[in-house]
């Protein structure tokens, strides 16, 4: 019989190396290298996102002064923001802008069925006009659309009163200021998620569209029975991603209104509080606790979009 050789551990088979003990040198520089491509984007996340999110969340337990500094007050900020009714009206606006800019995810939809057909003659030249918005600069948008809701002269006035319809003063009422503002994000959202649909369709197979064809369904039952089924996981994508966006709107609220609007009060969004009372009213600690509300509340909207997926959300 041979005999079995001895090893530290007093067995027949010797013991495994333990994980990373032997590692080659060309594993290390691998490594190296990965976390030298990554450090760029790890260090711009801490920098720009990280690190000014602890301070913030520092900031929501403070008070300011007037002129500079701040002093350690614990929970008053967020016992202020419970019983603030600003923030109540802030966060109905809020709703209200989230609600009118999901409306064009069905449009966007739509729009990406029409422009899917290959048979539509120009229709590289529809895509680019849809997405002009998208690389288009906030600014320029708002600046375009404050013209057109002019009340005095603006061309959708004139286009109304083509039909005997008296058009109002849309960003100075405090009635329409918020819907004219809802109108111009779904205009500027079609365009990106029209790109996003049209990816999604390229996925789902010819097969489908053939067999339905065959049994005699039309162009609309085919999107209504196929198309939008299997088109659920990019919507789920496209909703989640709108809502985040929604609740965090400013730009167009701040350009198009304004702060010196008398209907800033019925259109001004979470975000242009946090601006109006850290920015404008120097109030660095109260508006630091506004932000981490704001957060609390997407994170709470985001994790209840992630559960219910599962009841509507079909992946092939």
């Amino acid at each position: 019989m041979t005999a079995q050789l001895a090893t530290p551990t007093g067995r027949g088979t010797p013991s495994p190396p333990r994980r990373g003990a032997h590692r080659s040198p060309l594993h290390r520089g691998d490594a190296l290298w990965g976390y030298l491509l990554i450090a760029p984007t790890a260090i711009g996340l801490g920098v720009f996102s990280l690190w000014p999110a602890i301070q913030t969340f520092f900031f929501s337990f403070t008070t300011w002064g007037t002129f500079g500094g701040h002093d350690w007050s614990g929970l008053e900020n967020y016992t202020q923001v419970v019983q603030d009714p600003e923030l109540l009206r802030s966060l109905l606006n809020t709703l209200i802008f989230t609600v009118m800019t999901l409306i064009g995810i069905p449009i966007s939809m739509v729009v990406a069925a029409l422009l899917s057909s290959s048979g539509l003659r120009g229709v590289s030249v529809y895509r680019t006009l849809y997405f002009l918005p998208v690389v288009t600069l906030p600014a320029a948008v708002a600046l375009v659309w404050k013209l057109l809701y002019n009340g005095d002269f603006g061309l959708v006035n004139w286009g109304l009163g083509l039909v005997g319809i008296d058009g109002g003063h849309w960003l100075s009422d405090s009635s329409t200021a918020i819907y004219a503002v809802g109108v111009v994000s779904i205009w500027s959202s079609i365009g990106y998620n029209m790109v996003l649909f049209l990816a999604g369709m390229q996925s789902i197979p010819g097969e489908y569209y053939e067999a339905a064809a065959i049994d005699g369904a039309g162009r609309i039952r085919q999107f209504l029975r196929i198309t939008v089924p299997l088109l659920t996981p990019t919507t789920f994508f496209v909703t989640v991603i709108t809502i985040i966006n929604s609740l965090q709107a400013f730009d167009l609220i701040y350009l198009m209104v304004g702060k010196d609007s008398p209907a800033i009060p019925a259109s001004e969004t979470v975000v242009y509080l946090f601006y109006s009372k850290g920015i404008l009213q120097g109030q660095g600690g109260y508006a630091s606790a506004i932000a981490f509300v704001l957060l609390a509340l997407i994170l709470v909207i985001t994790l209840f979009q992630f559960r219910m997926q599962r009841r509507w959300v079909h992946y092939v």
